[in-house]
């Protein structure tokens, strides 16, 4: 029996807690939860255990659930793509003379959303644990739609700072929150592909950013053109997140667009994974446990590395495409192939992970961080006169998308307890923060049009994340060949442990507590 195997899964009978203490050693029990924080979802879950479903019903369920909630999550996220990069789109139709910035103000303007978006990483995390989750996310959405949409009435660089710190701030809560819908709604198997199909937008965004960009270049009367970006995308964040409001769902035990019968099953395909639900106790040994996780900081090194060069795809692309010397209308749309390279990776990339599930999701990351490093070492090595060359670099490192959204699935796949999880998350995303605050000093103002200093920054970074790649590899699967090992050792039957892990999954243990864990590499 596999954990992807949900008729089993059902109509298993798994050992009841205080059955499956016997077999826990001292050092197991004493790091148990209490009896009264056990998952959510628990007494559903239990109660899935007496029915009986055809895999016919678990693929019906199956589609309700990515019909409702896979929608919702790529326009979200197509959104905040677009929200937090409008000043890219809006830095070529005048927004550094419409806000009167100066010298590096324009690169602060970038990092200064990182600011945000970092301190309010842990207090959202924390939030999202407490509060329905749906809900939560989505008032987020509305919110920071009210803010950029009140961006053109900032005219000094201390107003739009303002401004983008508190729009980081509000779009903290995406991507940890996303992270832990995946874990809740879906099994470790179909996560990759569920997540690079809302991944995936931000090629779509900046494609469509790109057209929208080059529309806004057409505006000749009214307001000026840069203030116009801020005002469609805040316009479009705002009515998304009305409908979203309406039609996210909580979690699966409360779910109104599945019966009652259906969120049984919901809840049995999930519990597979041997993380649980949701559960929203505070568990303070898991914290303890989560600073000495190797898994932890590797993973954080992994996203400084990653999003250093990621200013570059973003808030200066536009300045960029211009510096190779290409005209303004040109910067917006020759950000298009970029978009479609970054679509086609991420798509390639979440069906390589779902259709060969075994062990390639740290193969495809190396992958896609080799081209990353191809294309940074030809915008450090290729001669300026060479604009076509040096664009189809930039193209080349688009891939980065591919690397970072699996290593993603690394927290919602690999790390159990769900307080583990979001905090997990909240590191890896404080180094996403602080990647993303260094990358725009590296381009230096007076080094403009040239950038030389963010380019062999970019190779830097790209070369730090390849290497913890293979670090988290050699780290994970030493675990797994050791409590394979173990297991033989123990005479222990595959469907017994399987039974007994799920178990513990959902009385919220760790993936290091439950030894039936296994990392999906």
């Amino acid at each position: 029996m596999t954990s992807n195997d949900p008729e089993k899964d059902i109509r298993g009978r798994p050992a009841q807690p205080e059955a499956s203490l016997q077999t826990w050693n001292v050092d197991e029990i004493s790091s148990l939860p209490s009896s009264t924080h056990v998952d959510d979802a628990y007494g559903l879950y239990k109660s899935s255990k007496e029915i009986t479903s055809s895999p016919a019903e678990h693929a019906r369920v199956l589609r309700k659930i990515d019909f409702r909630i896979i929608p919702i999550l790529f326009v979200t996220y197509m959104l905040q793509y677009l929200d937090k990069n409008s000043i890219n789109f809006s830095s070529v139709y005048g927004l550094q003379k419409g806000t009167h910035l100066k010298g590096q103000d324009y690169s602060w303007l970038a990092s200064i959303f990182y600011f945000g978006y970092l301190l309010f990483q842990f207090p959202s995390g924390y939030l999202l644990q407490r509060l329905p989750t749906g809900k939560f996310l989505s008032l987020a959405t509305i919110v920071w739609g009210v803010i950029l949409i009140t961006t053109p009435a900032c005219v000094s660089f201390g107003g739009i700072a303002t401004n983008r710190f508190f729009l980081g701030a509000l779009e903290a809560t995406v991507n940890p929150g996303f992270v832990l819908l995946m874990s809740m709604w879906y099994t470790s198997a179909e996560q990759p592909l569920r997540l690079e199909i809302y991944y995936c937008t931000n090629g779509l965004a900046t494609m469509f950013g790109g057209l929208i960009g080059y529309a806004v270049g057409h505006i000749t009367t009214g307001l000026p053109q840069w203030m116009y970006v801020f005002l469609i995308f805040g316009a479009l964040s705002i009515t998304w997140g009305i409908i979203s409001l309406l039609l996210l769902p909580d979690l699966p035990s409360t779910a109104s667009f599945l019966t009652p019968h259906e969120r049984l099953i919901a809840i049995s395909r999930v519990a597979s994974n041997r993380q649980g639900v949701k559960n929203h106790h505070f568990q303070p040994y898991q914290a303890l446990q989560t600073l000495r996780d190797p898994k932890t900081w590797i993973l954080f090194v992994m996203a400084v590395g990653a999003q250093v060069p990621n200013s570059a795809l973003t808030s200066f692309t536009s300045i960029i495409v211009a510096s190779f010397g290409f005209s303004t209308l040109g910067t917006q749309y020759l950000q298009i192939p970029g978009g479609g390279v970054q679509f086609l990776a991420l798509l390639a990339g979440g069906i390589i992970c779902t259709k060969w599930p075994k062990n390639t999701r740290c193969a495809t990351m190396l992958v896609a961080n080799a081209i990353c490093i191809i294309g940074a070492g030809l915008m450090v090595g290729l001669p300026r006169d060479n604009k076509w060359g040096r664009l189809v670099a930039l193209w080349l490192c688009y891939f980065q998308g591919l690397g970072f959204s699996l290593s993603l699935t690394m927290v919602s796949s690999n790390v159990a307890g769900y307080t583990k999880k979001q905090l997990t998350g909240a590191v890896l995303f404080t180094g996403y923060c602080v990647g993303n605050i260094i990358g725009p000093q590296t381009f230096i103002a007076k080094e403009a049009p040239g950038y030389h200093s963010a380019y062999i920054a970019m190779l830097v970074g790209y070369s730090v994340k390849l290497l913890m790649v293979v670090v988290l590899y050699i780290y994970m699967y030493r675990i797994n060949k050791a409590r394979d090992a173990e297991q033989a050792a123990r005479g222990t039957l595959s469907e017994e442990e399987e039974k007994e892990a799920i178990e513990r999954g959902m009385l919220d243990m760790t993936e290091i507590d439950n030894k039936g864990f296994r990392y999906i590499l």
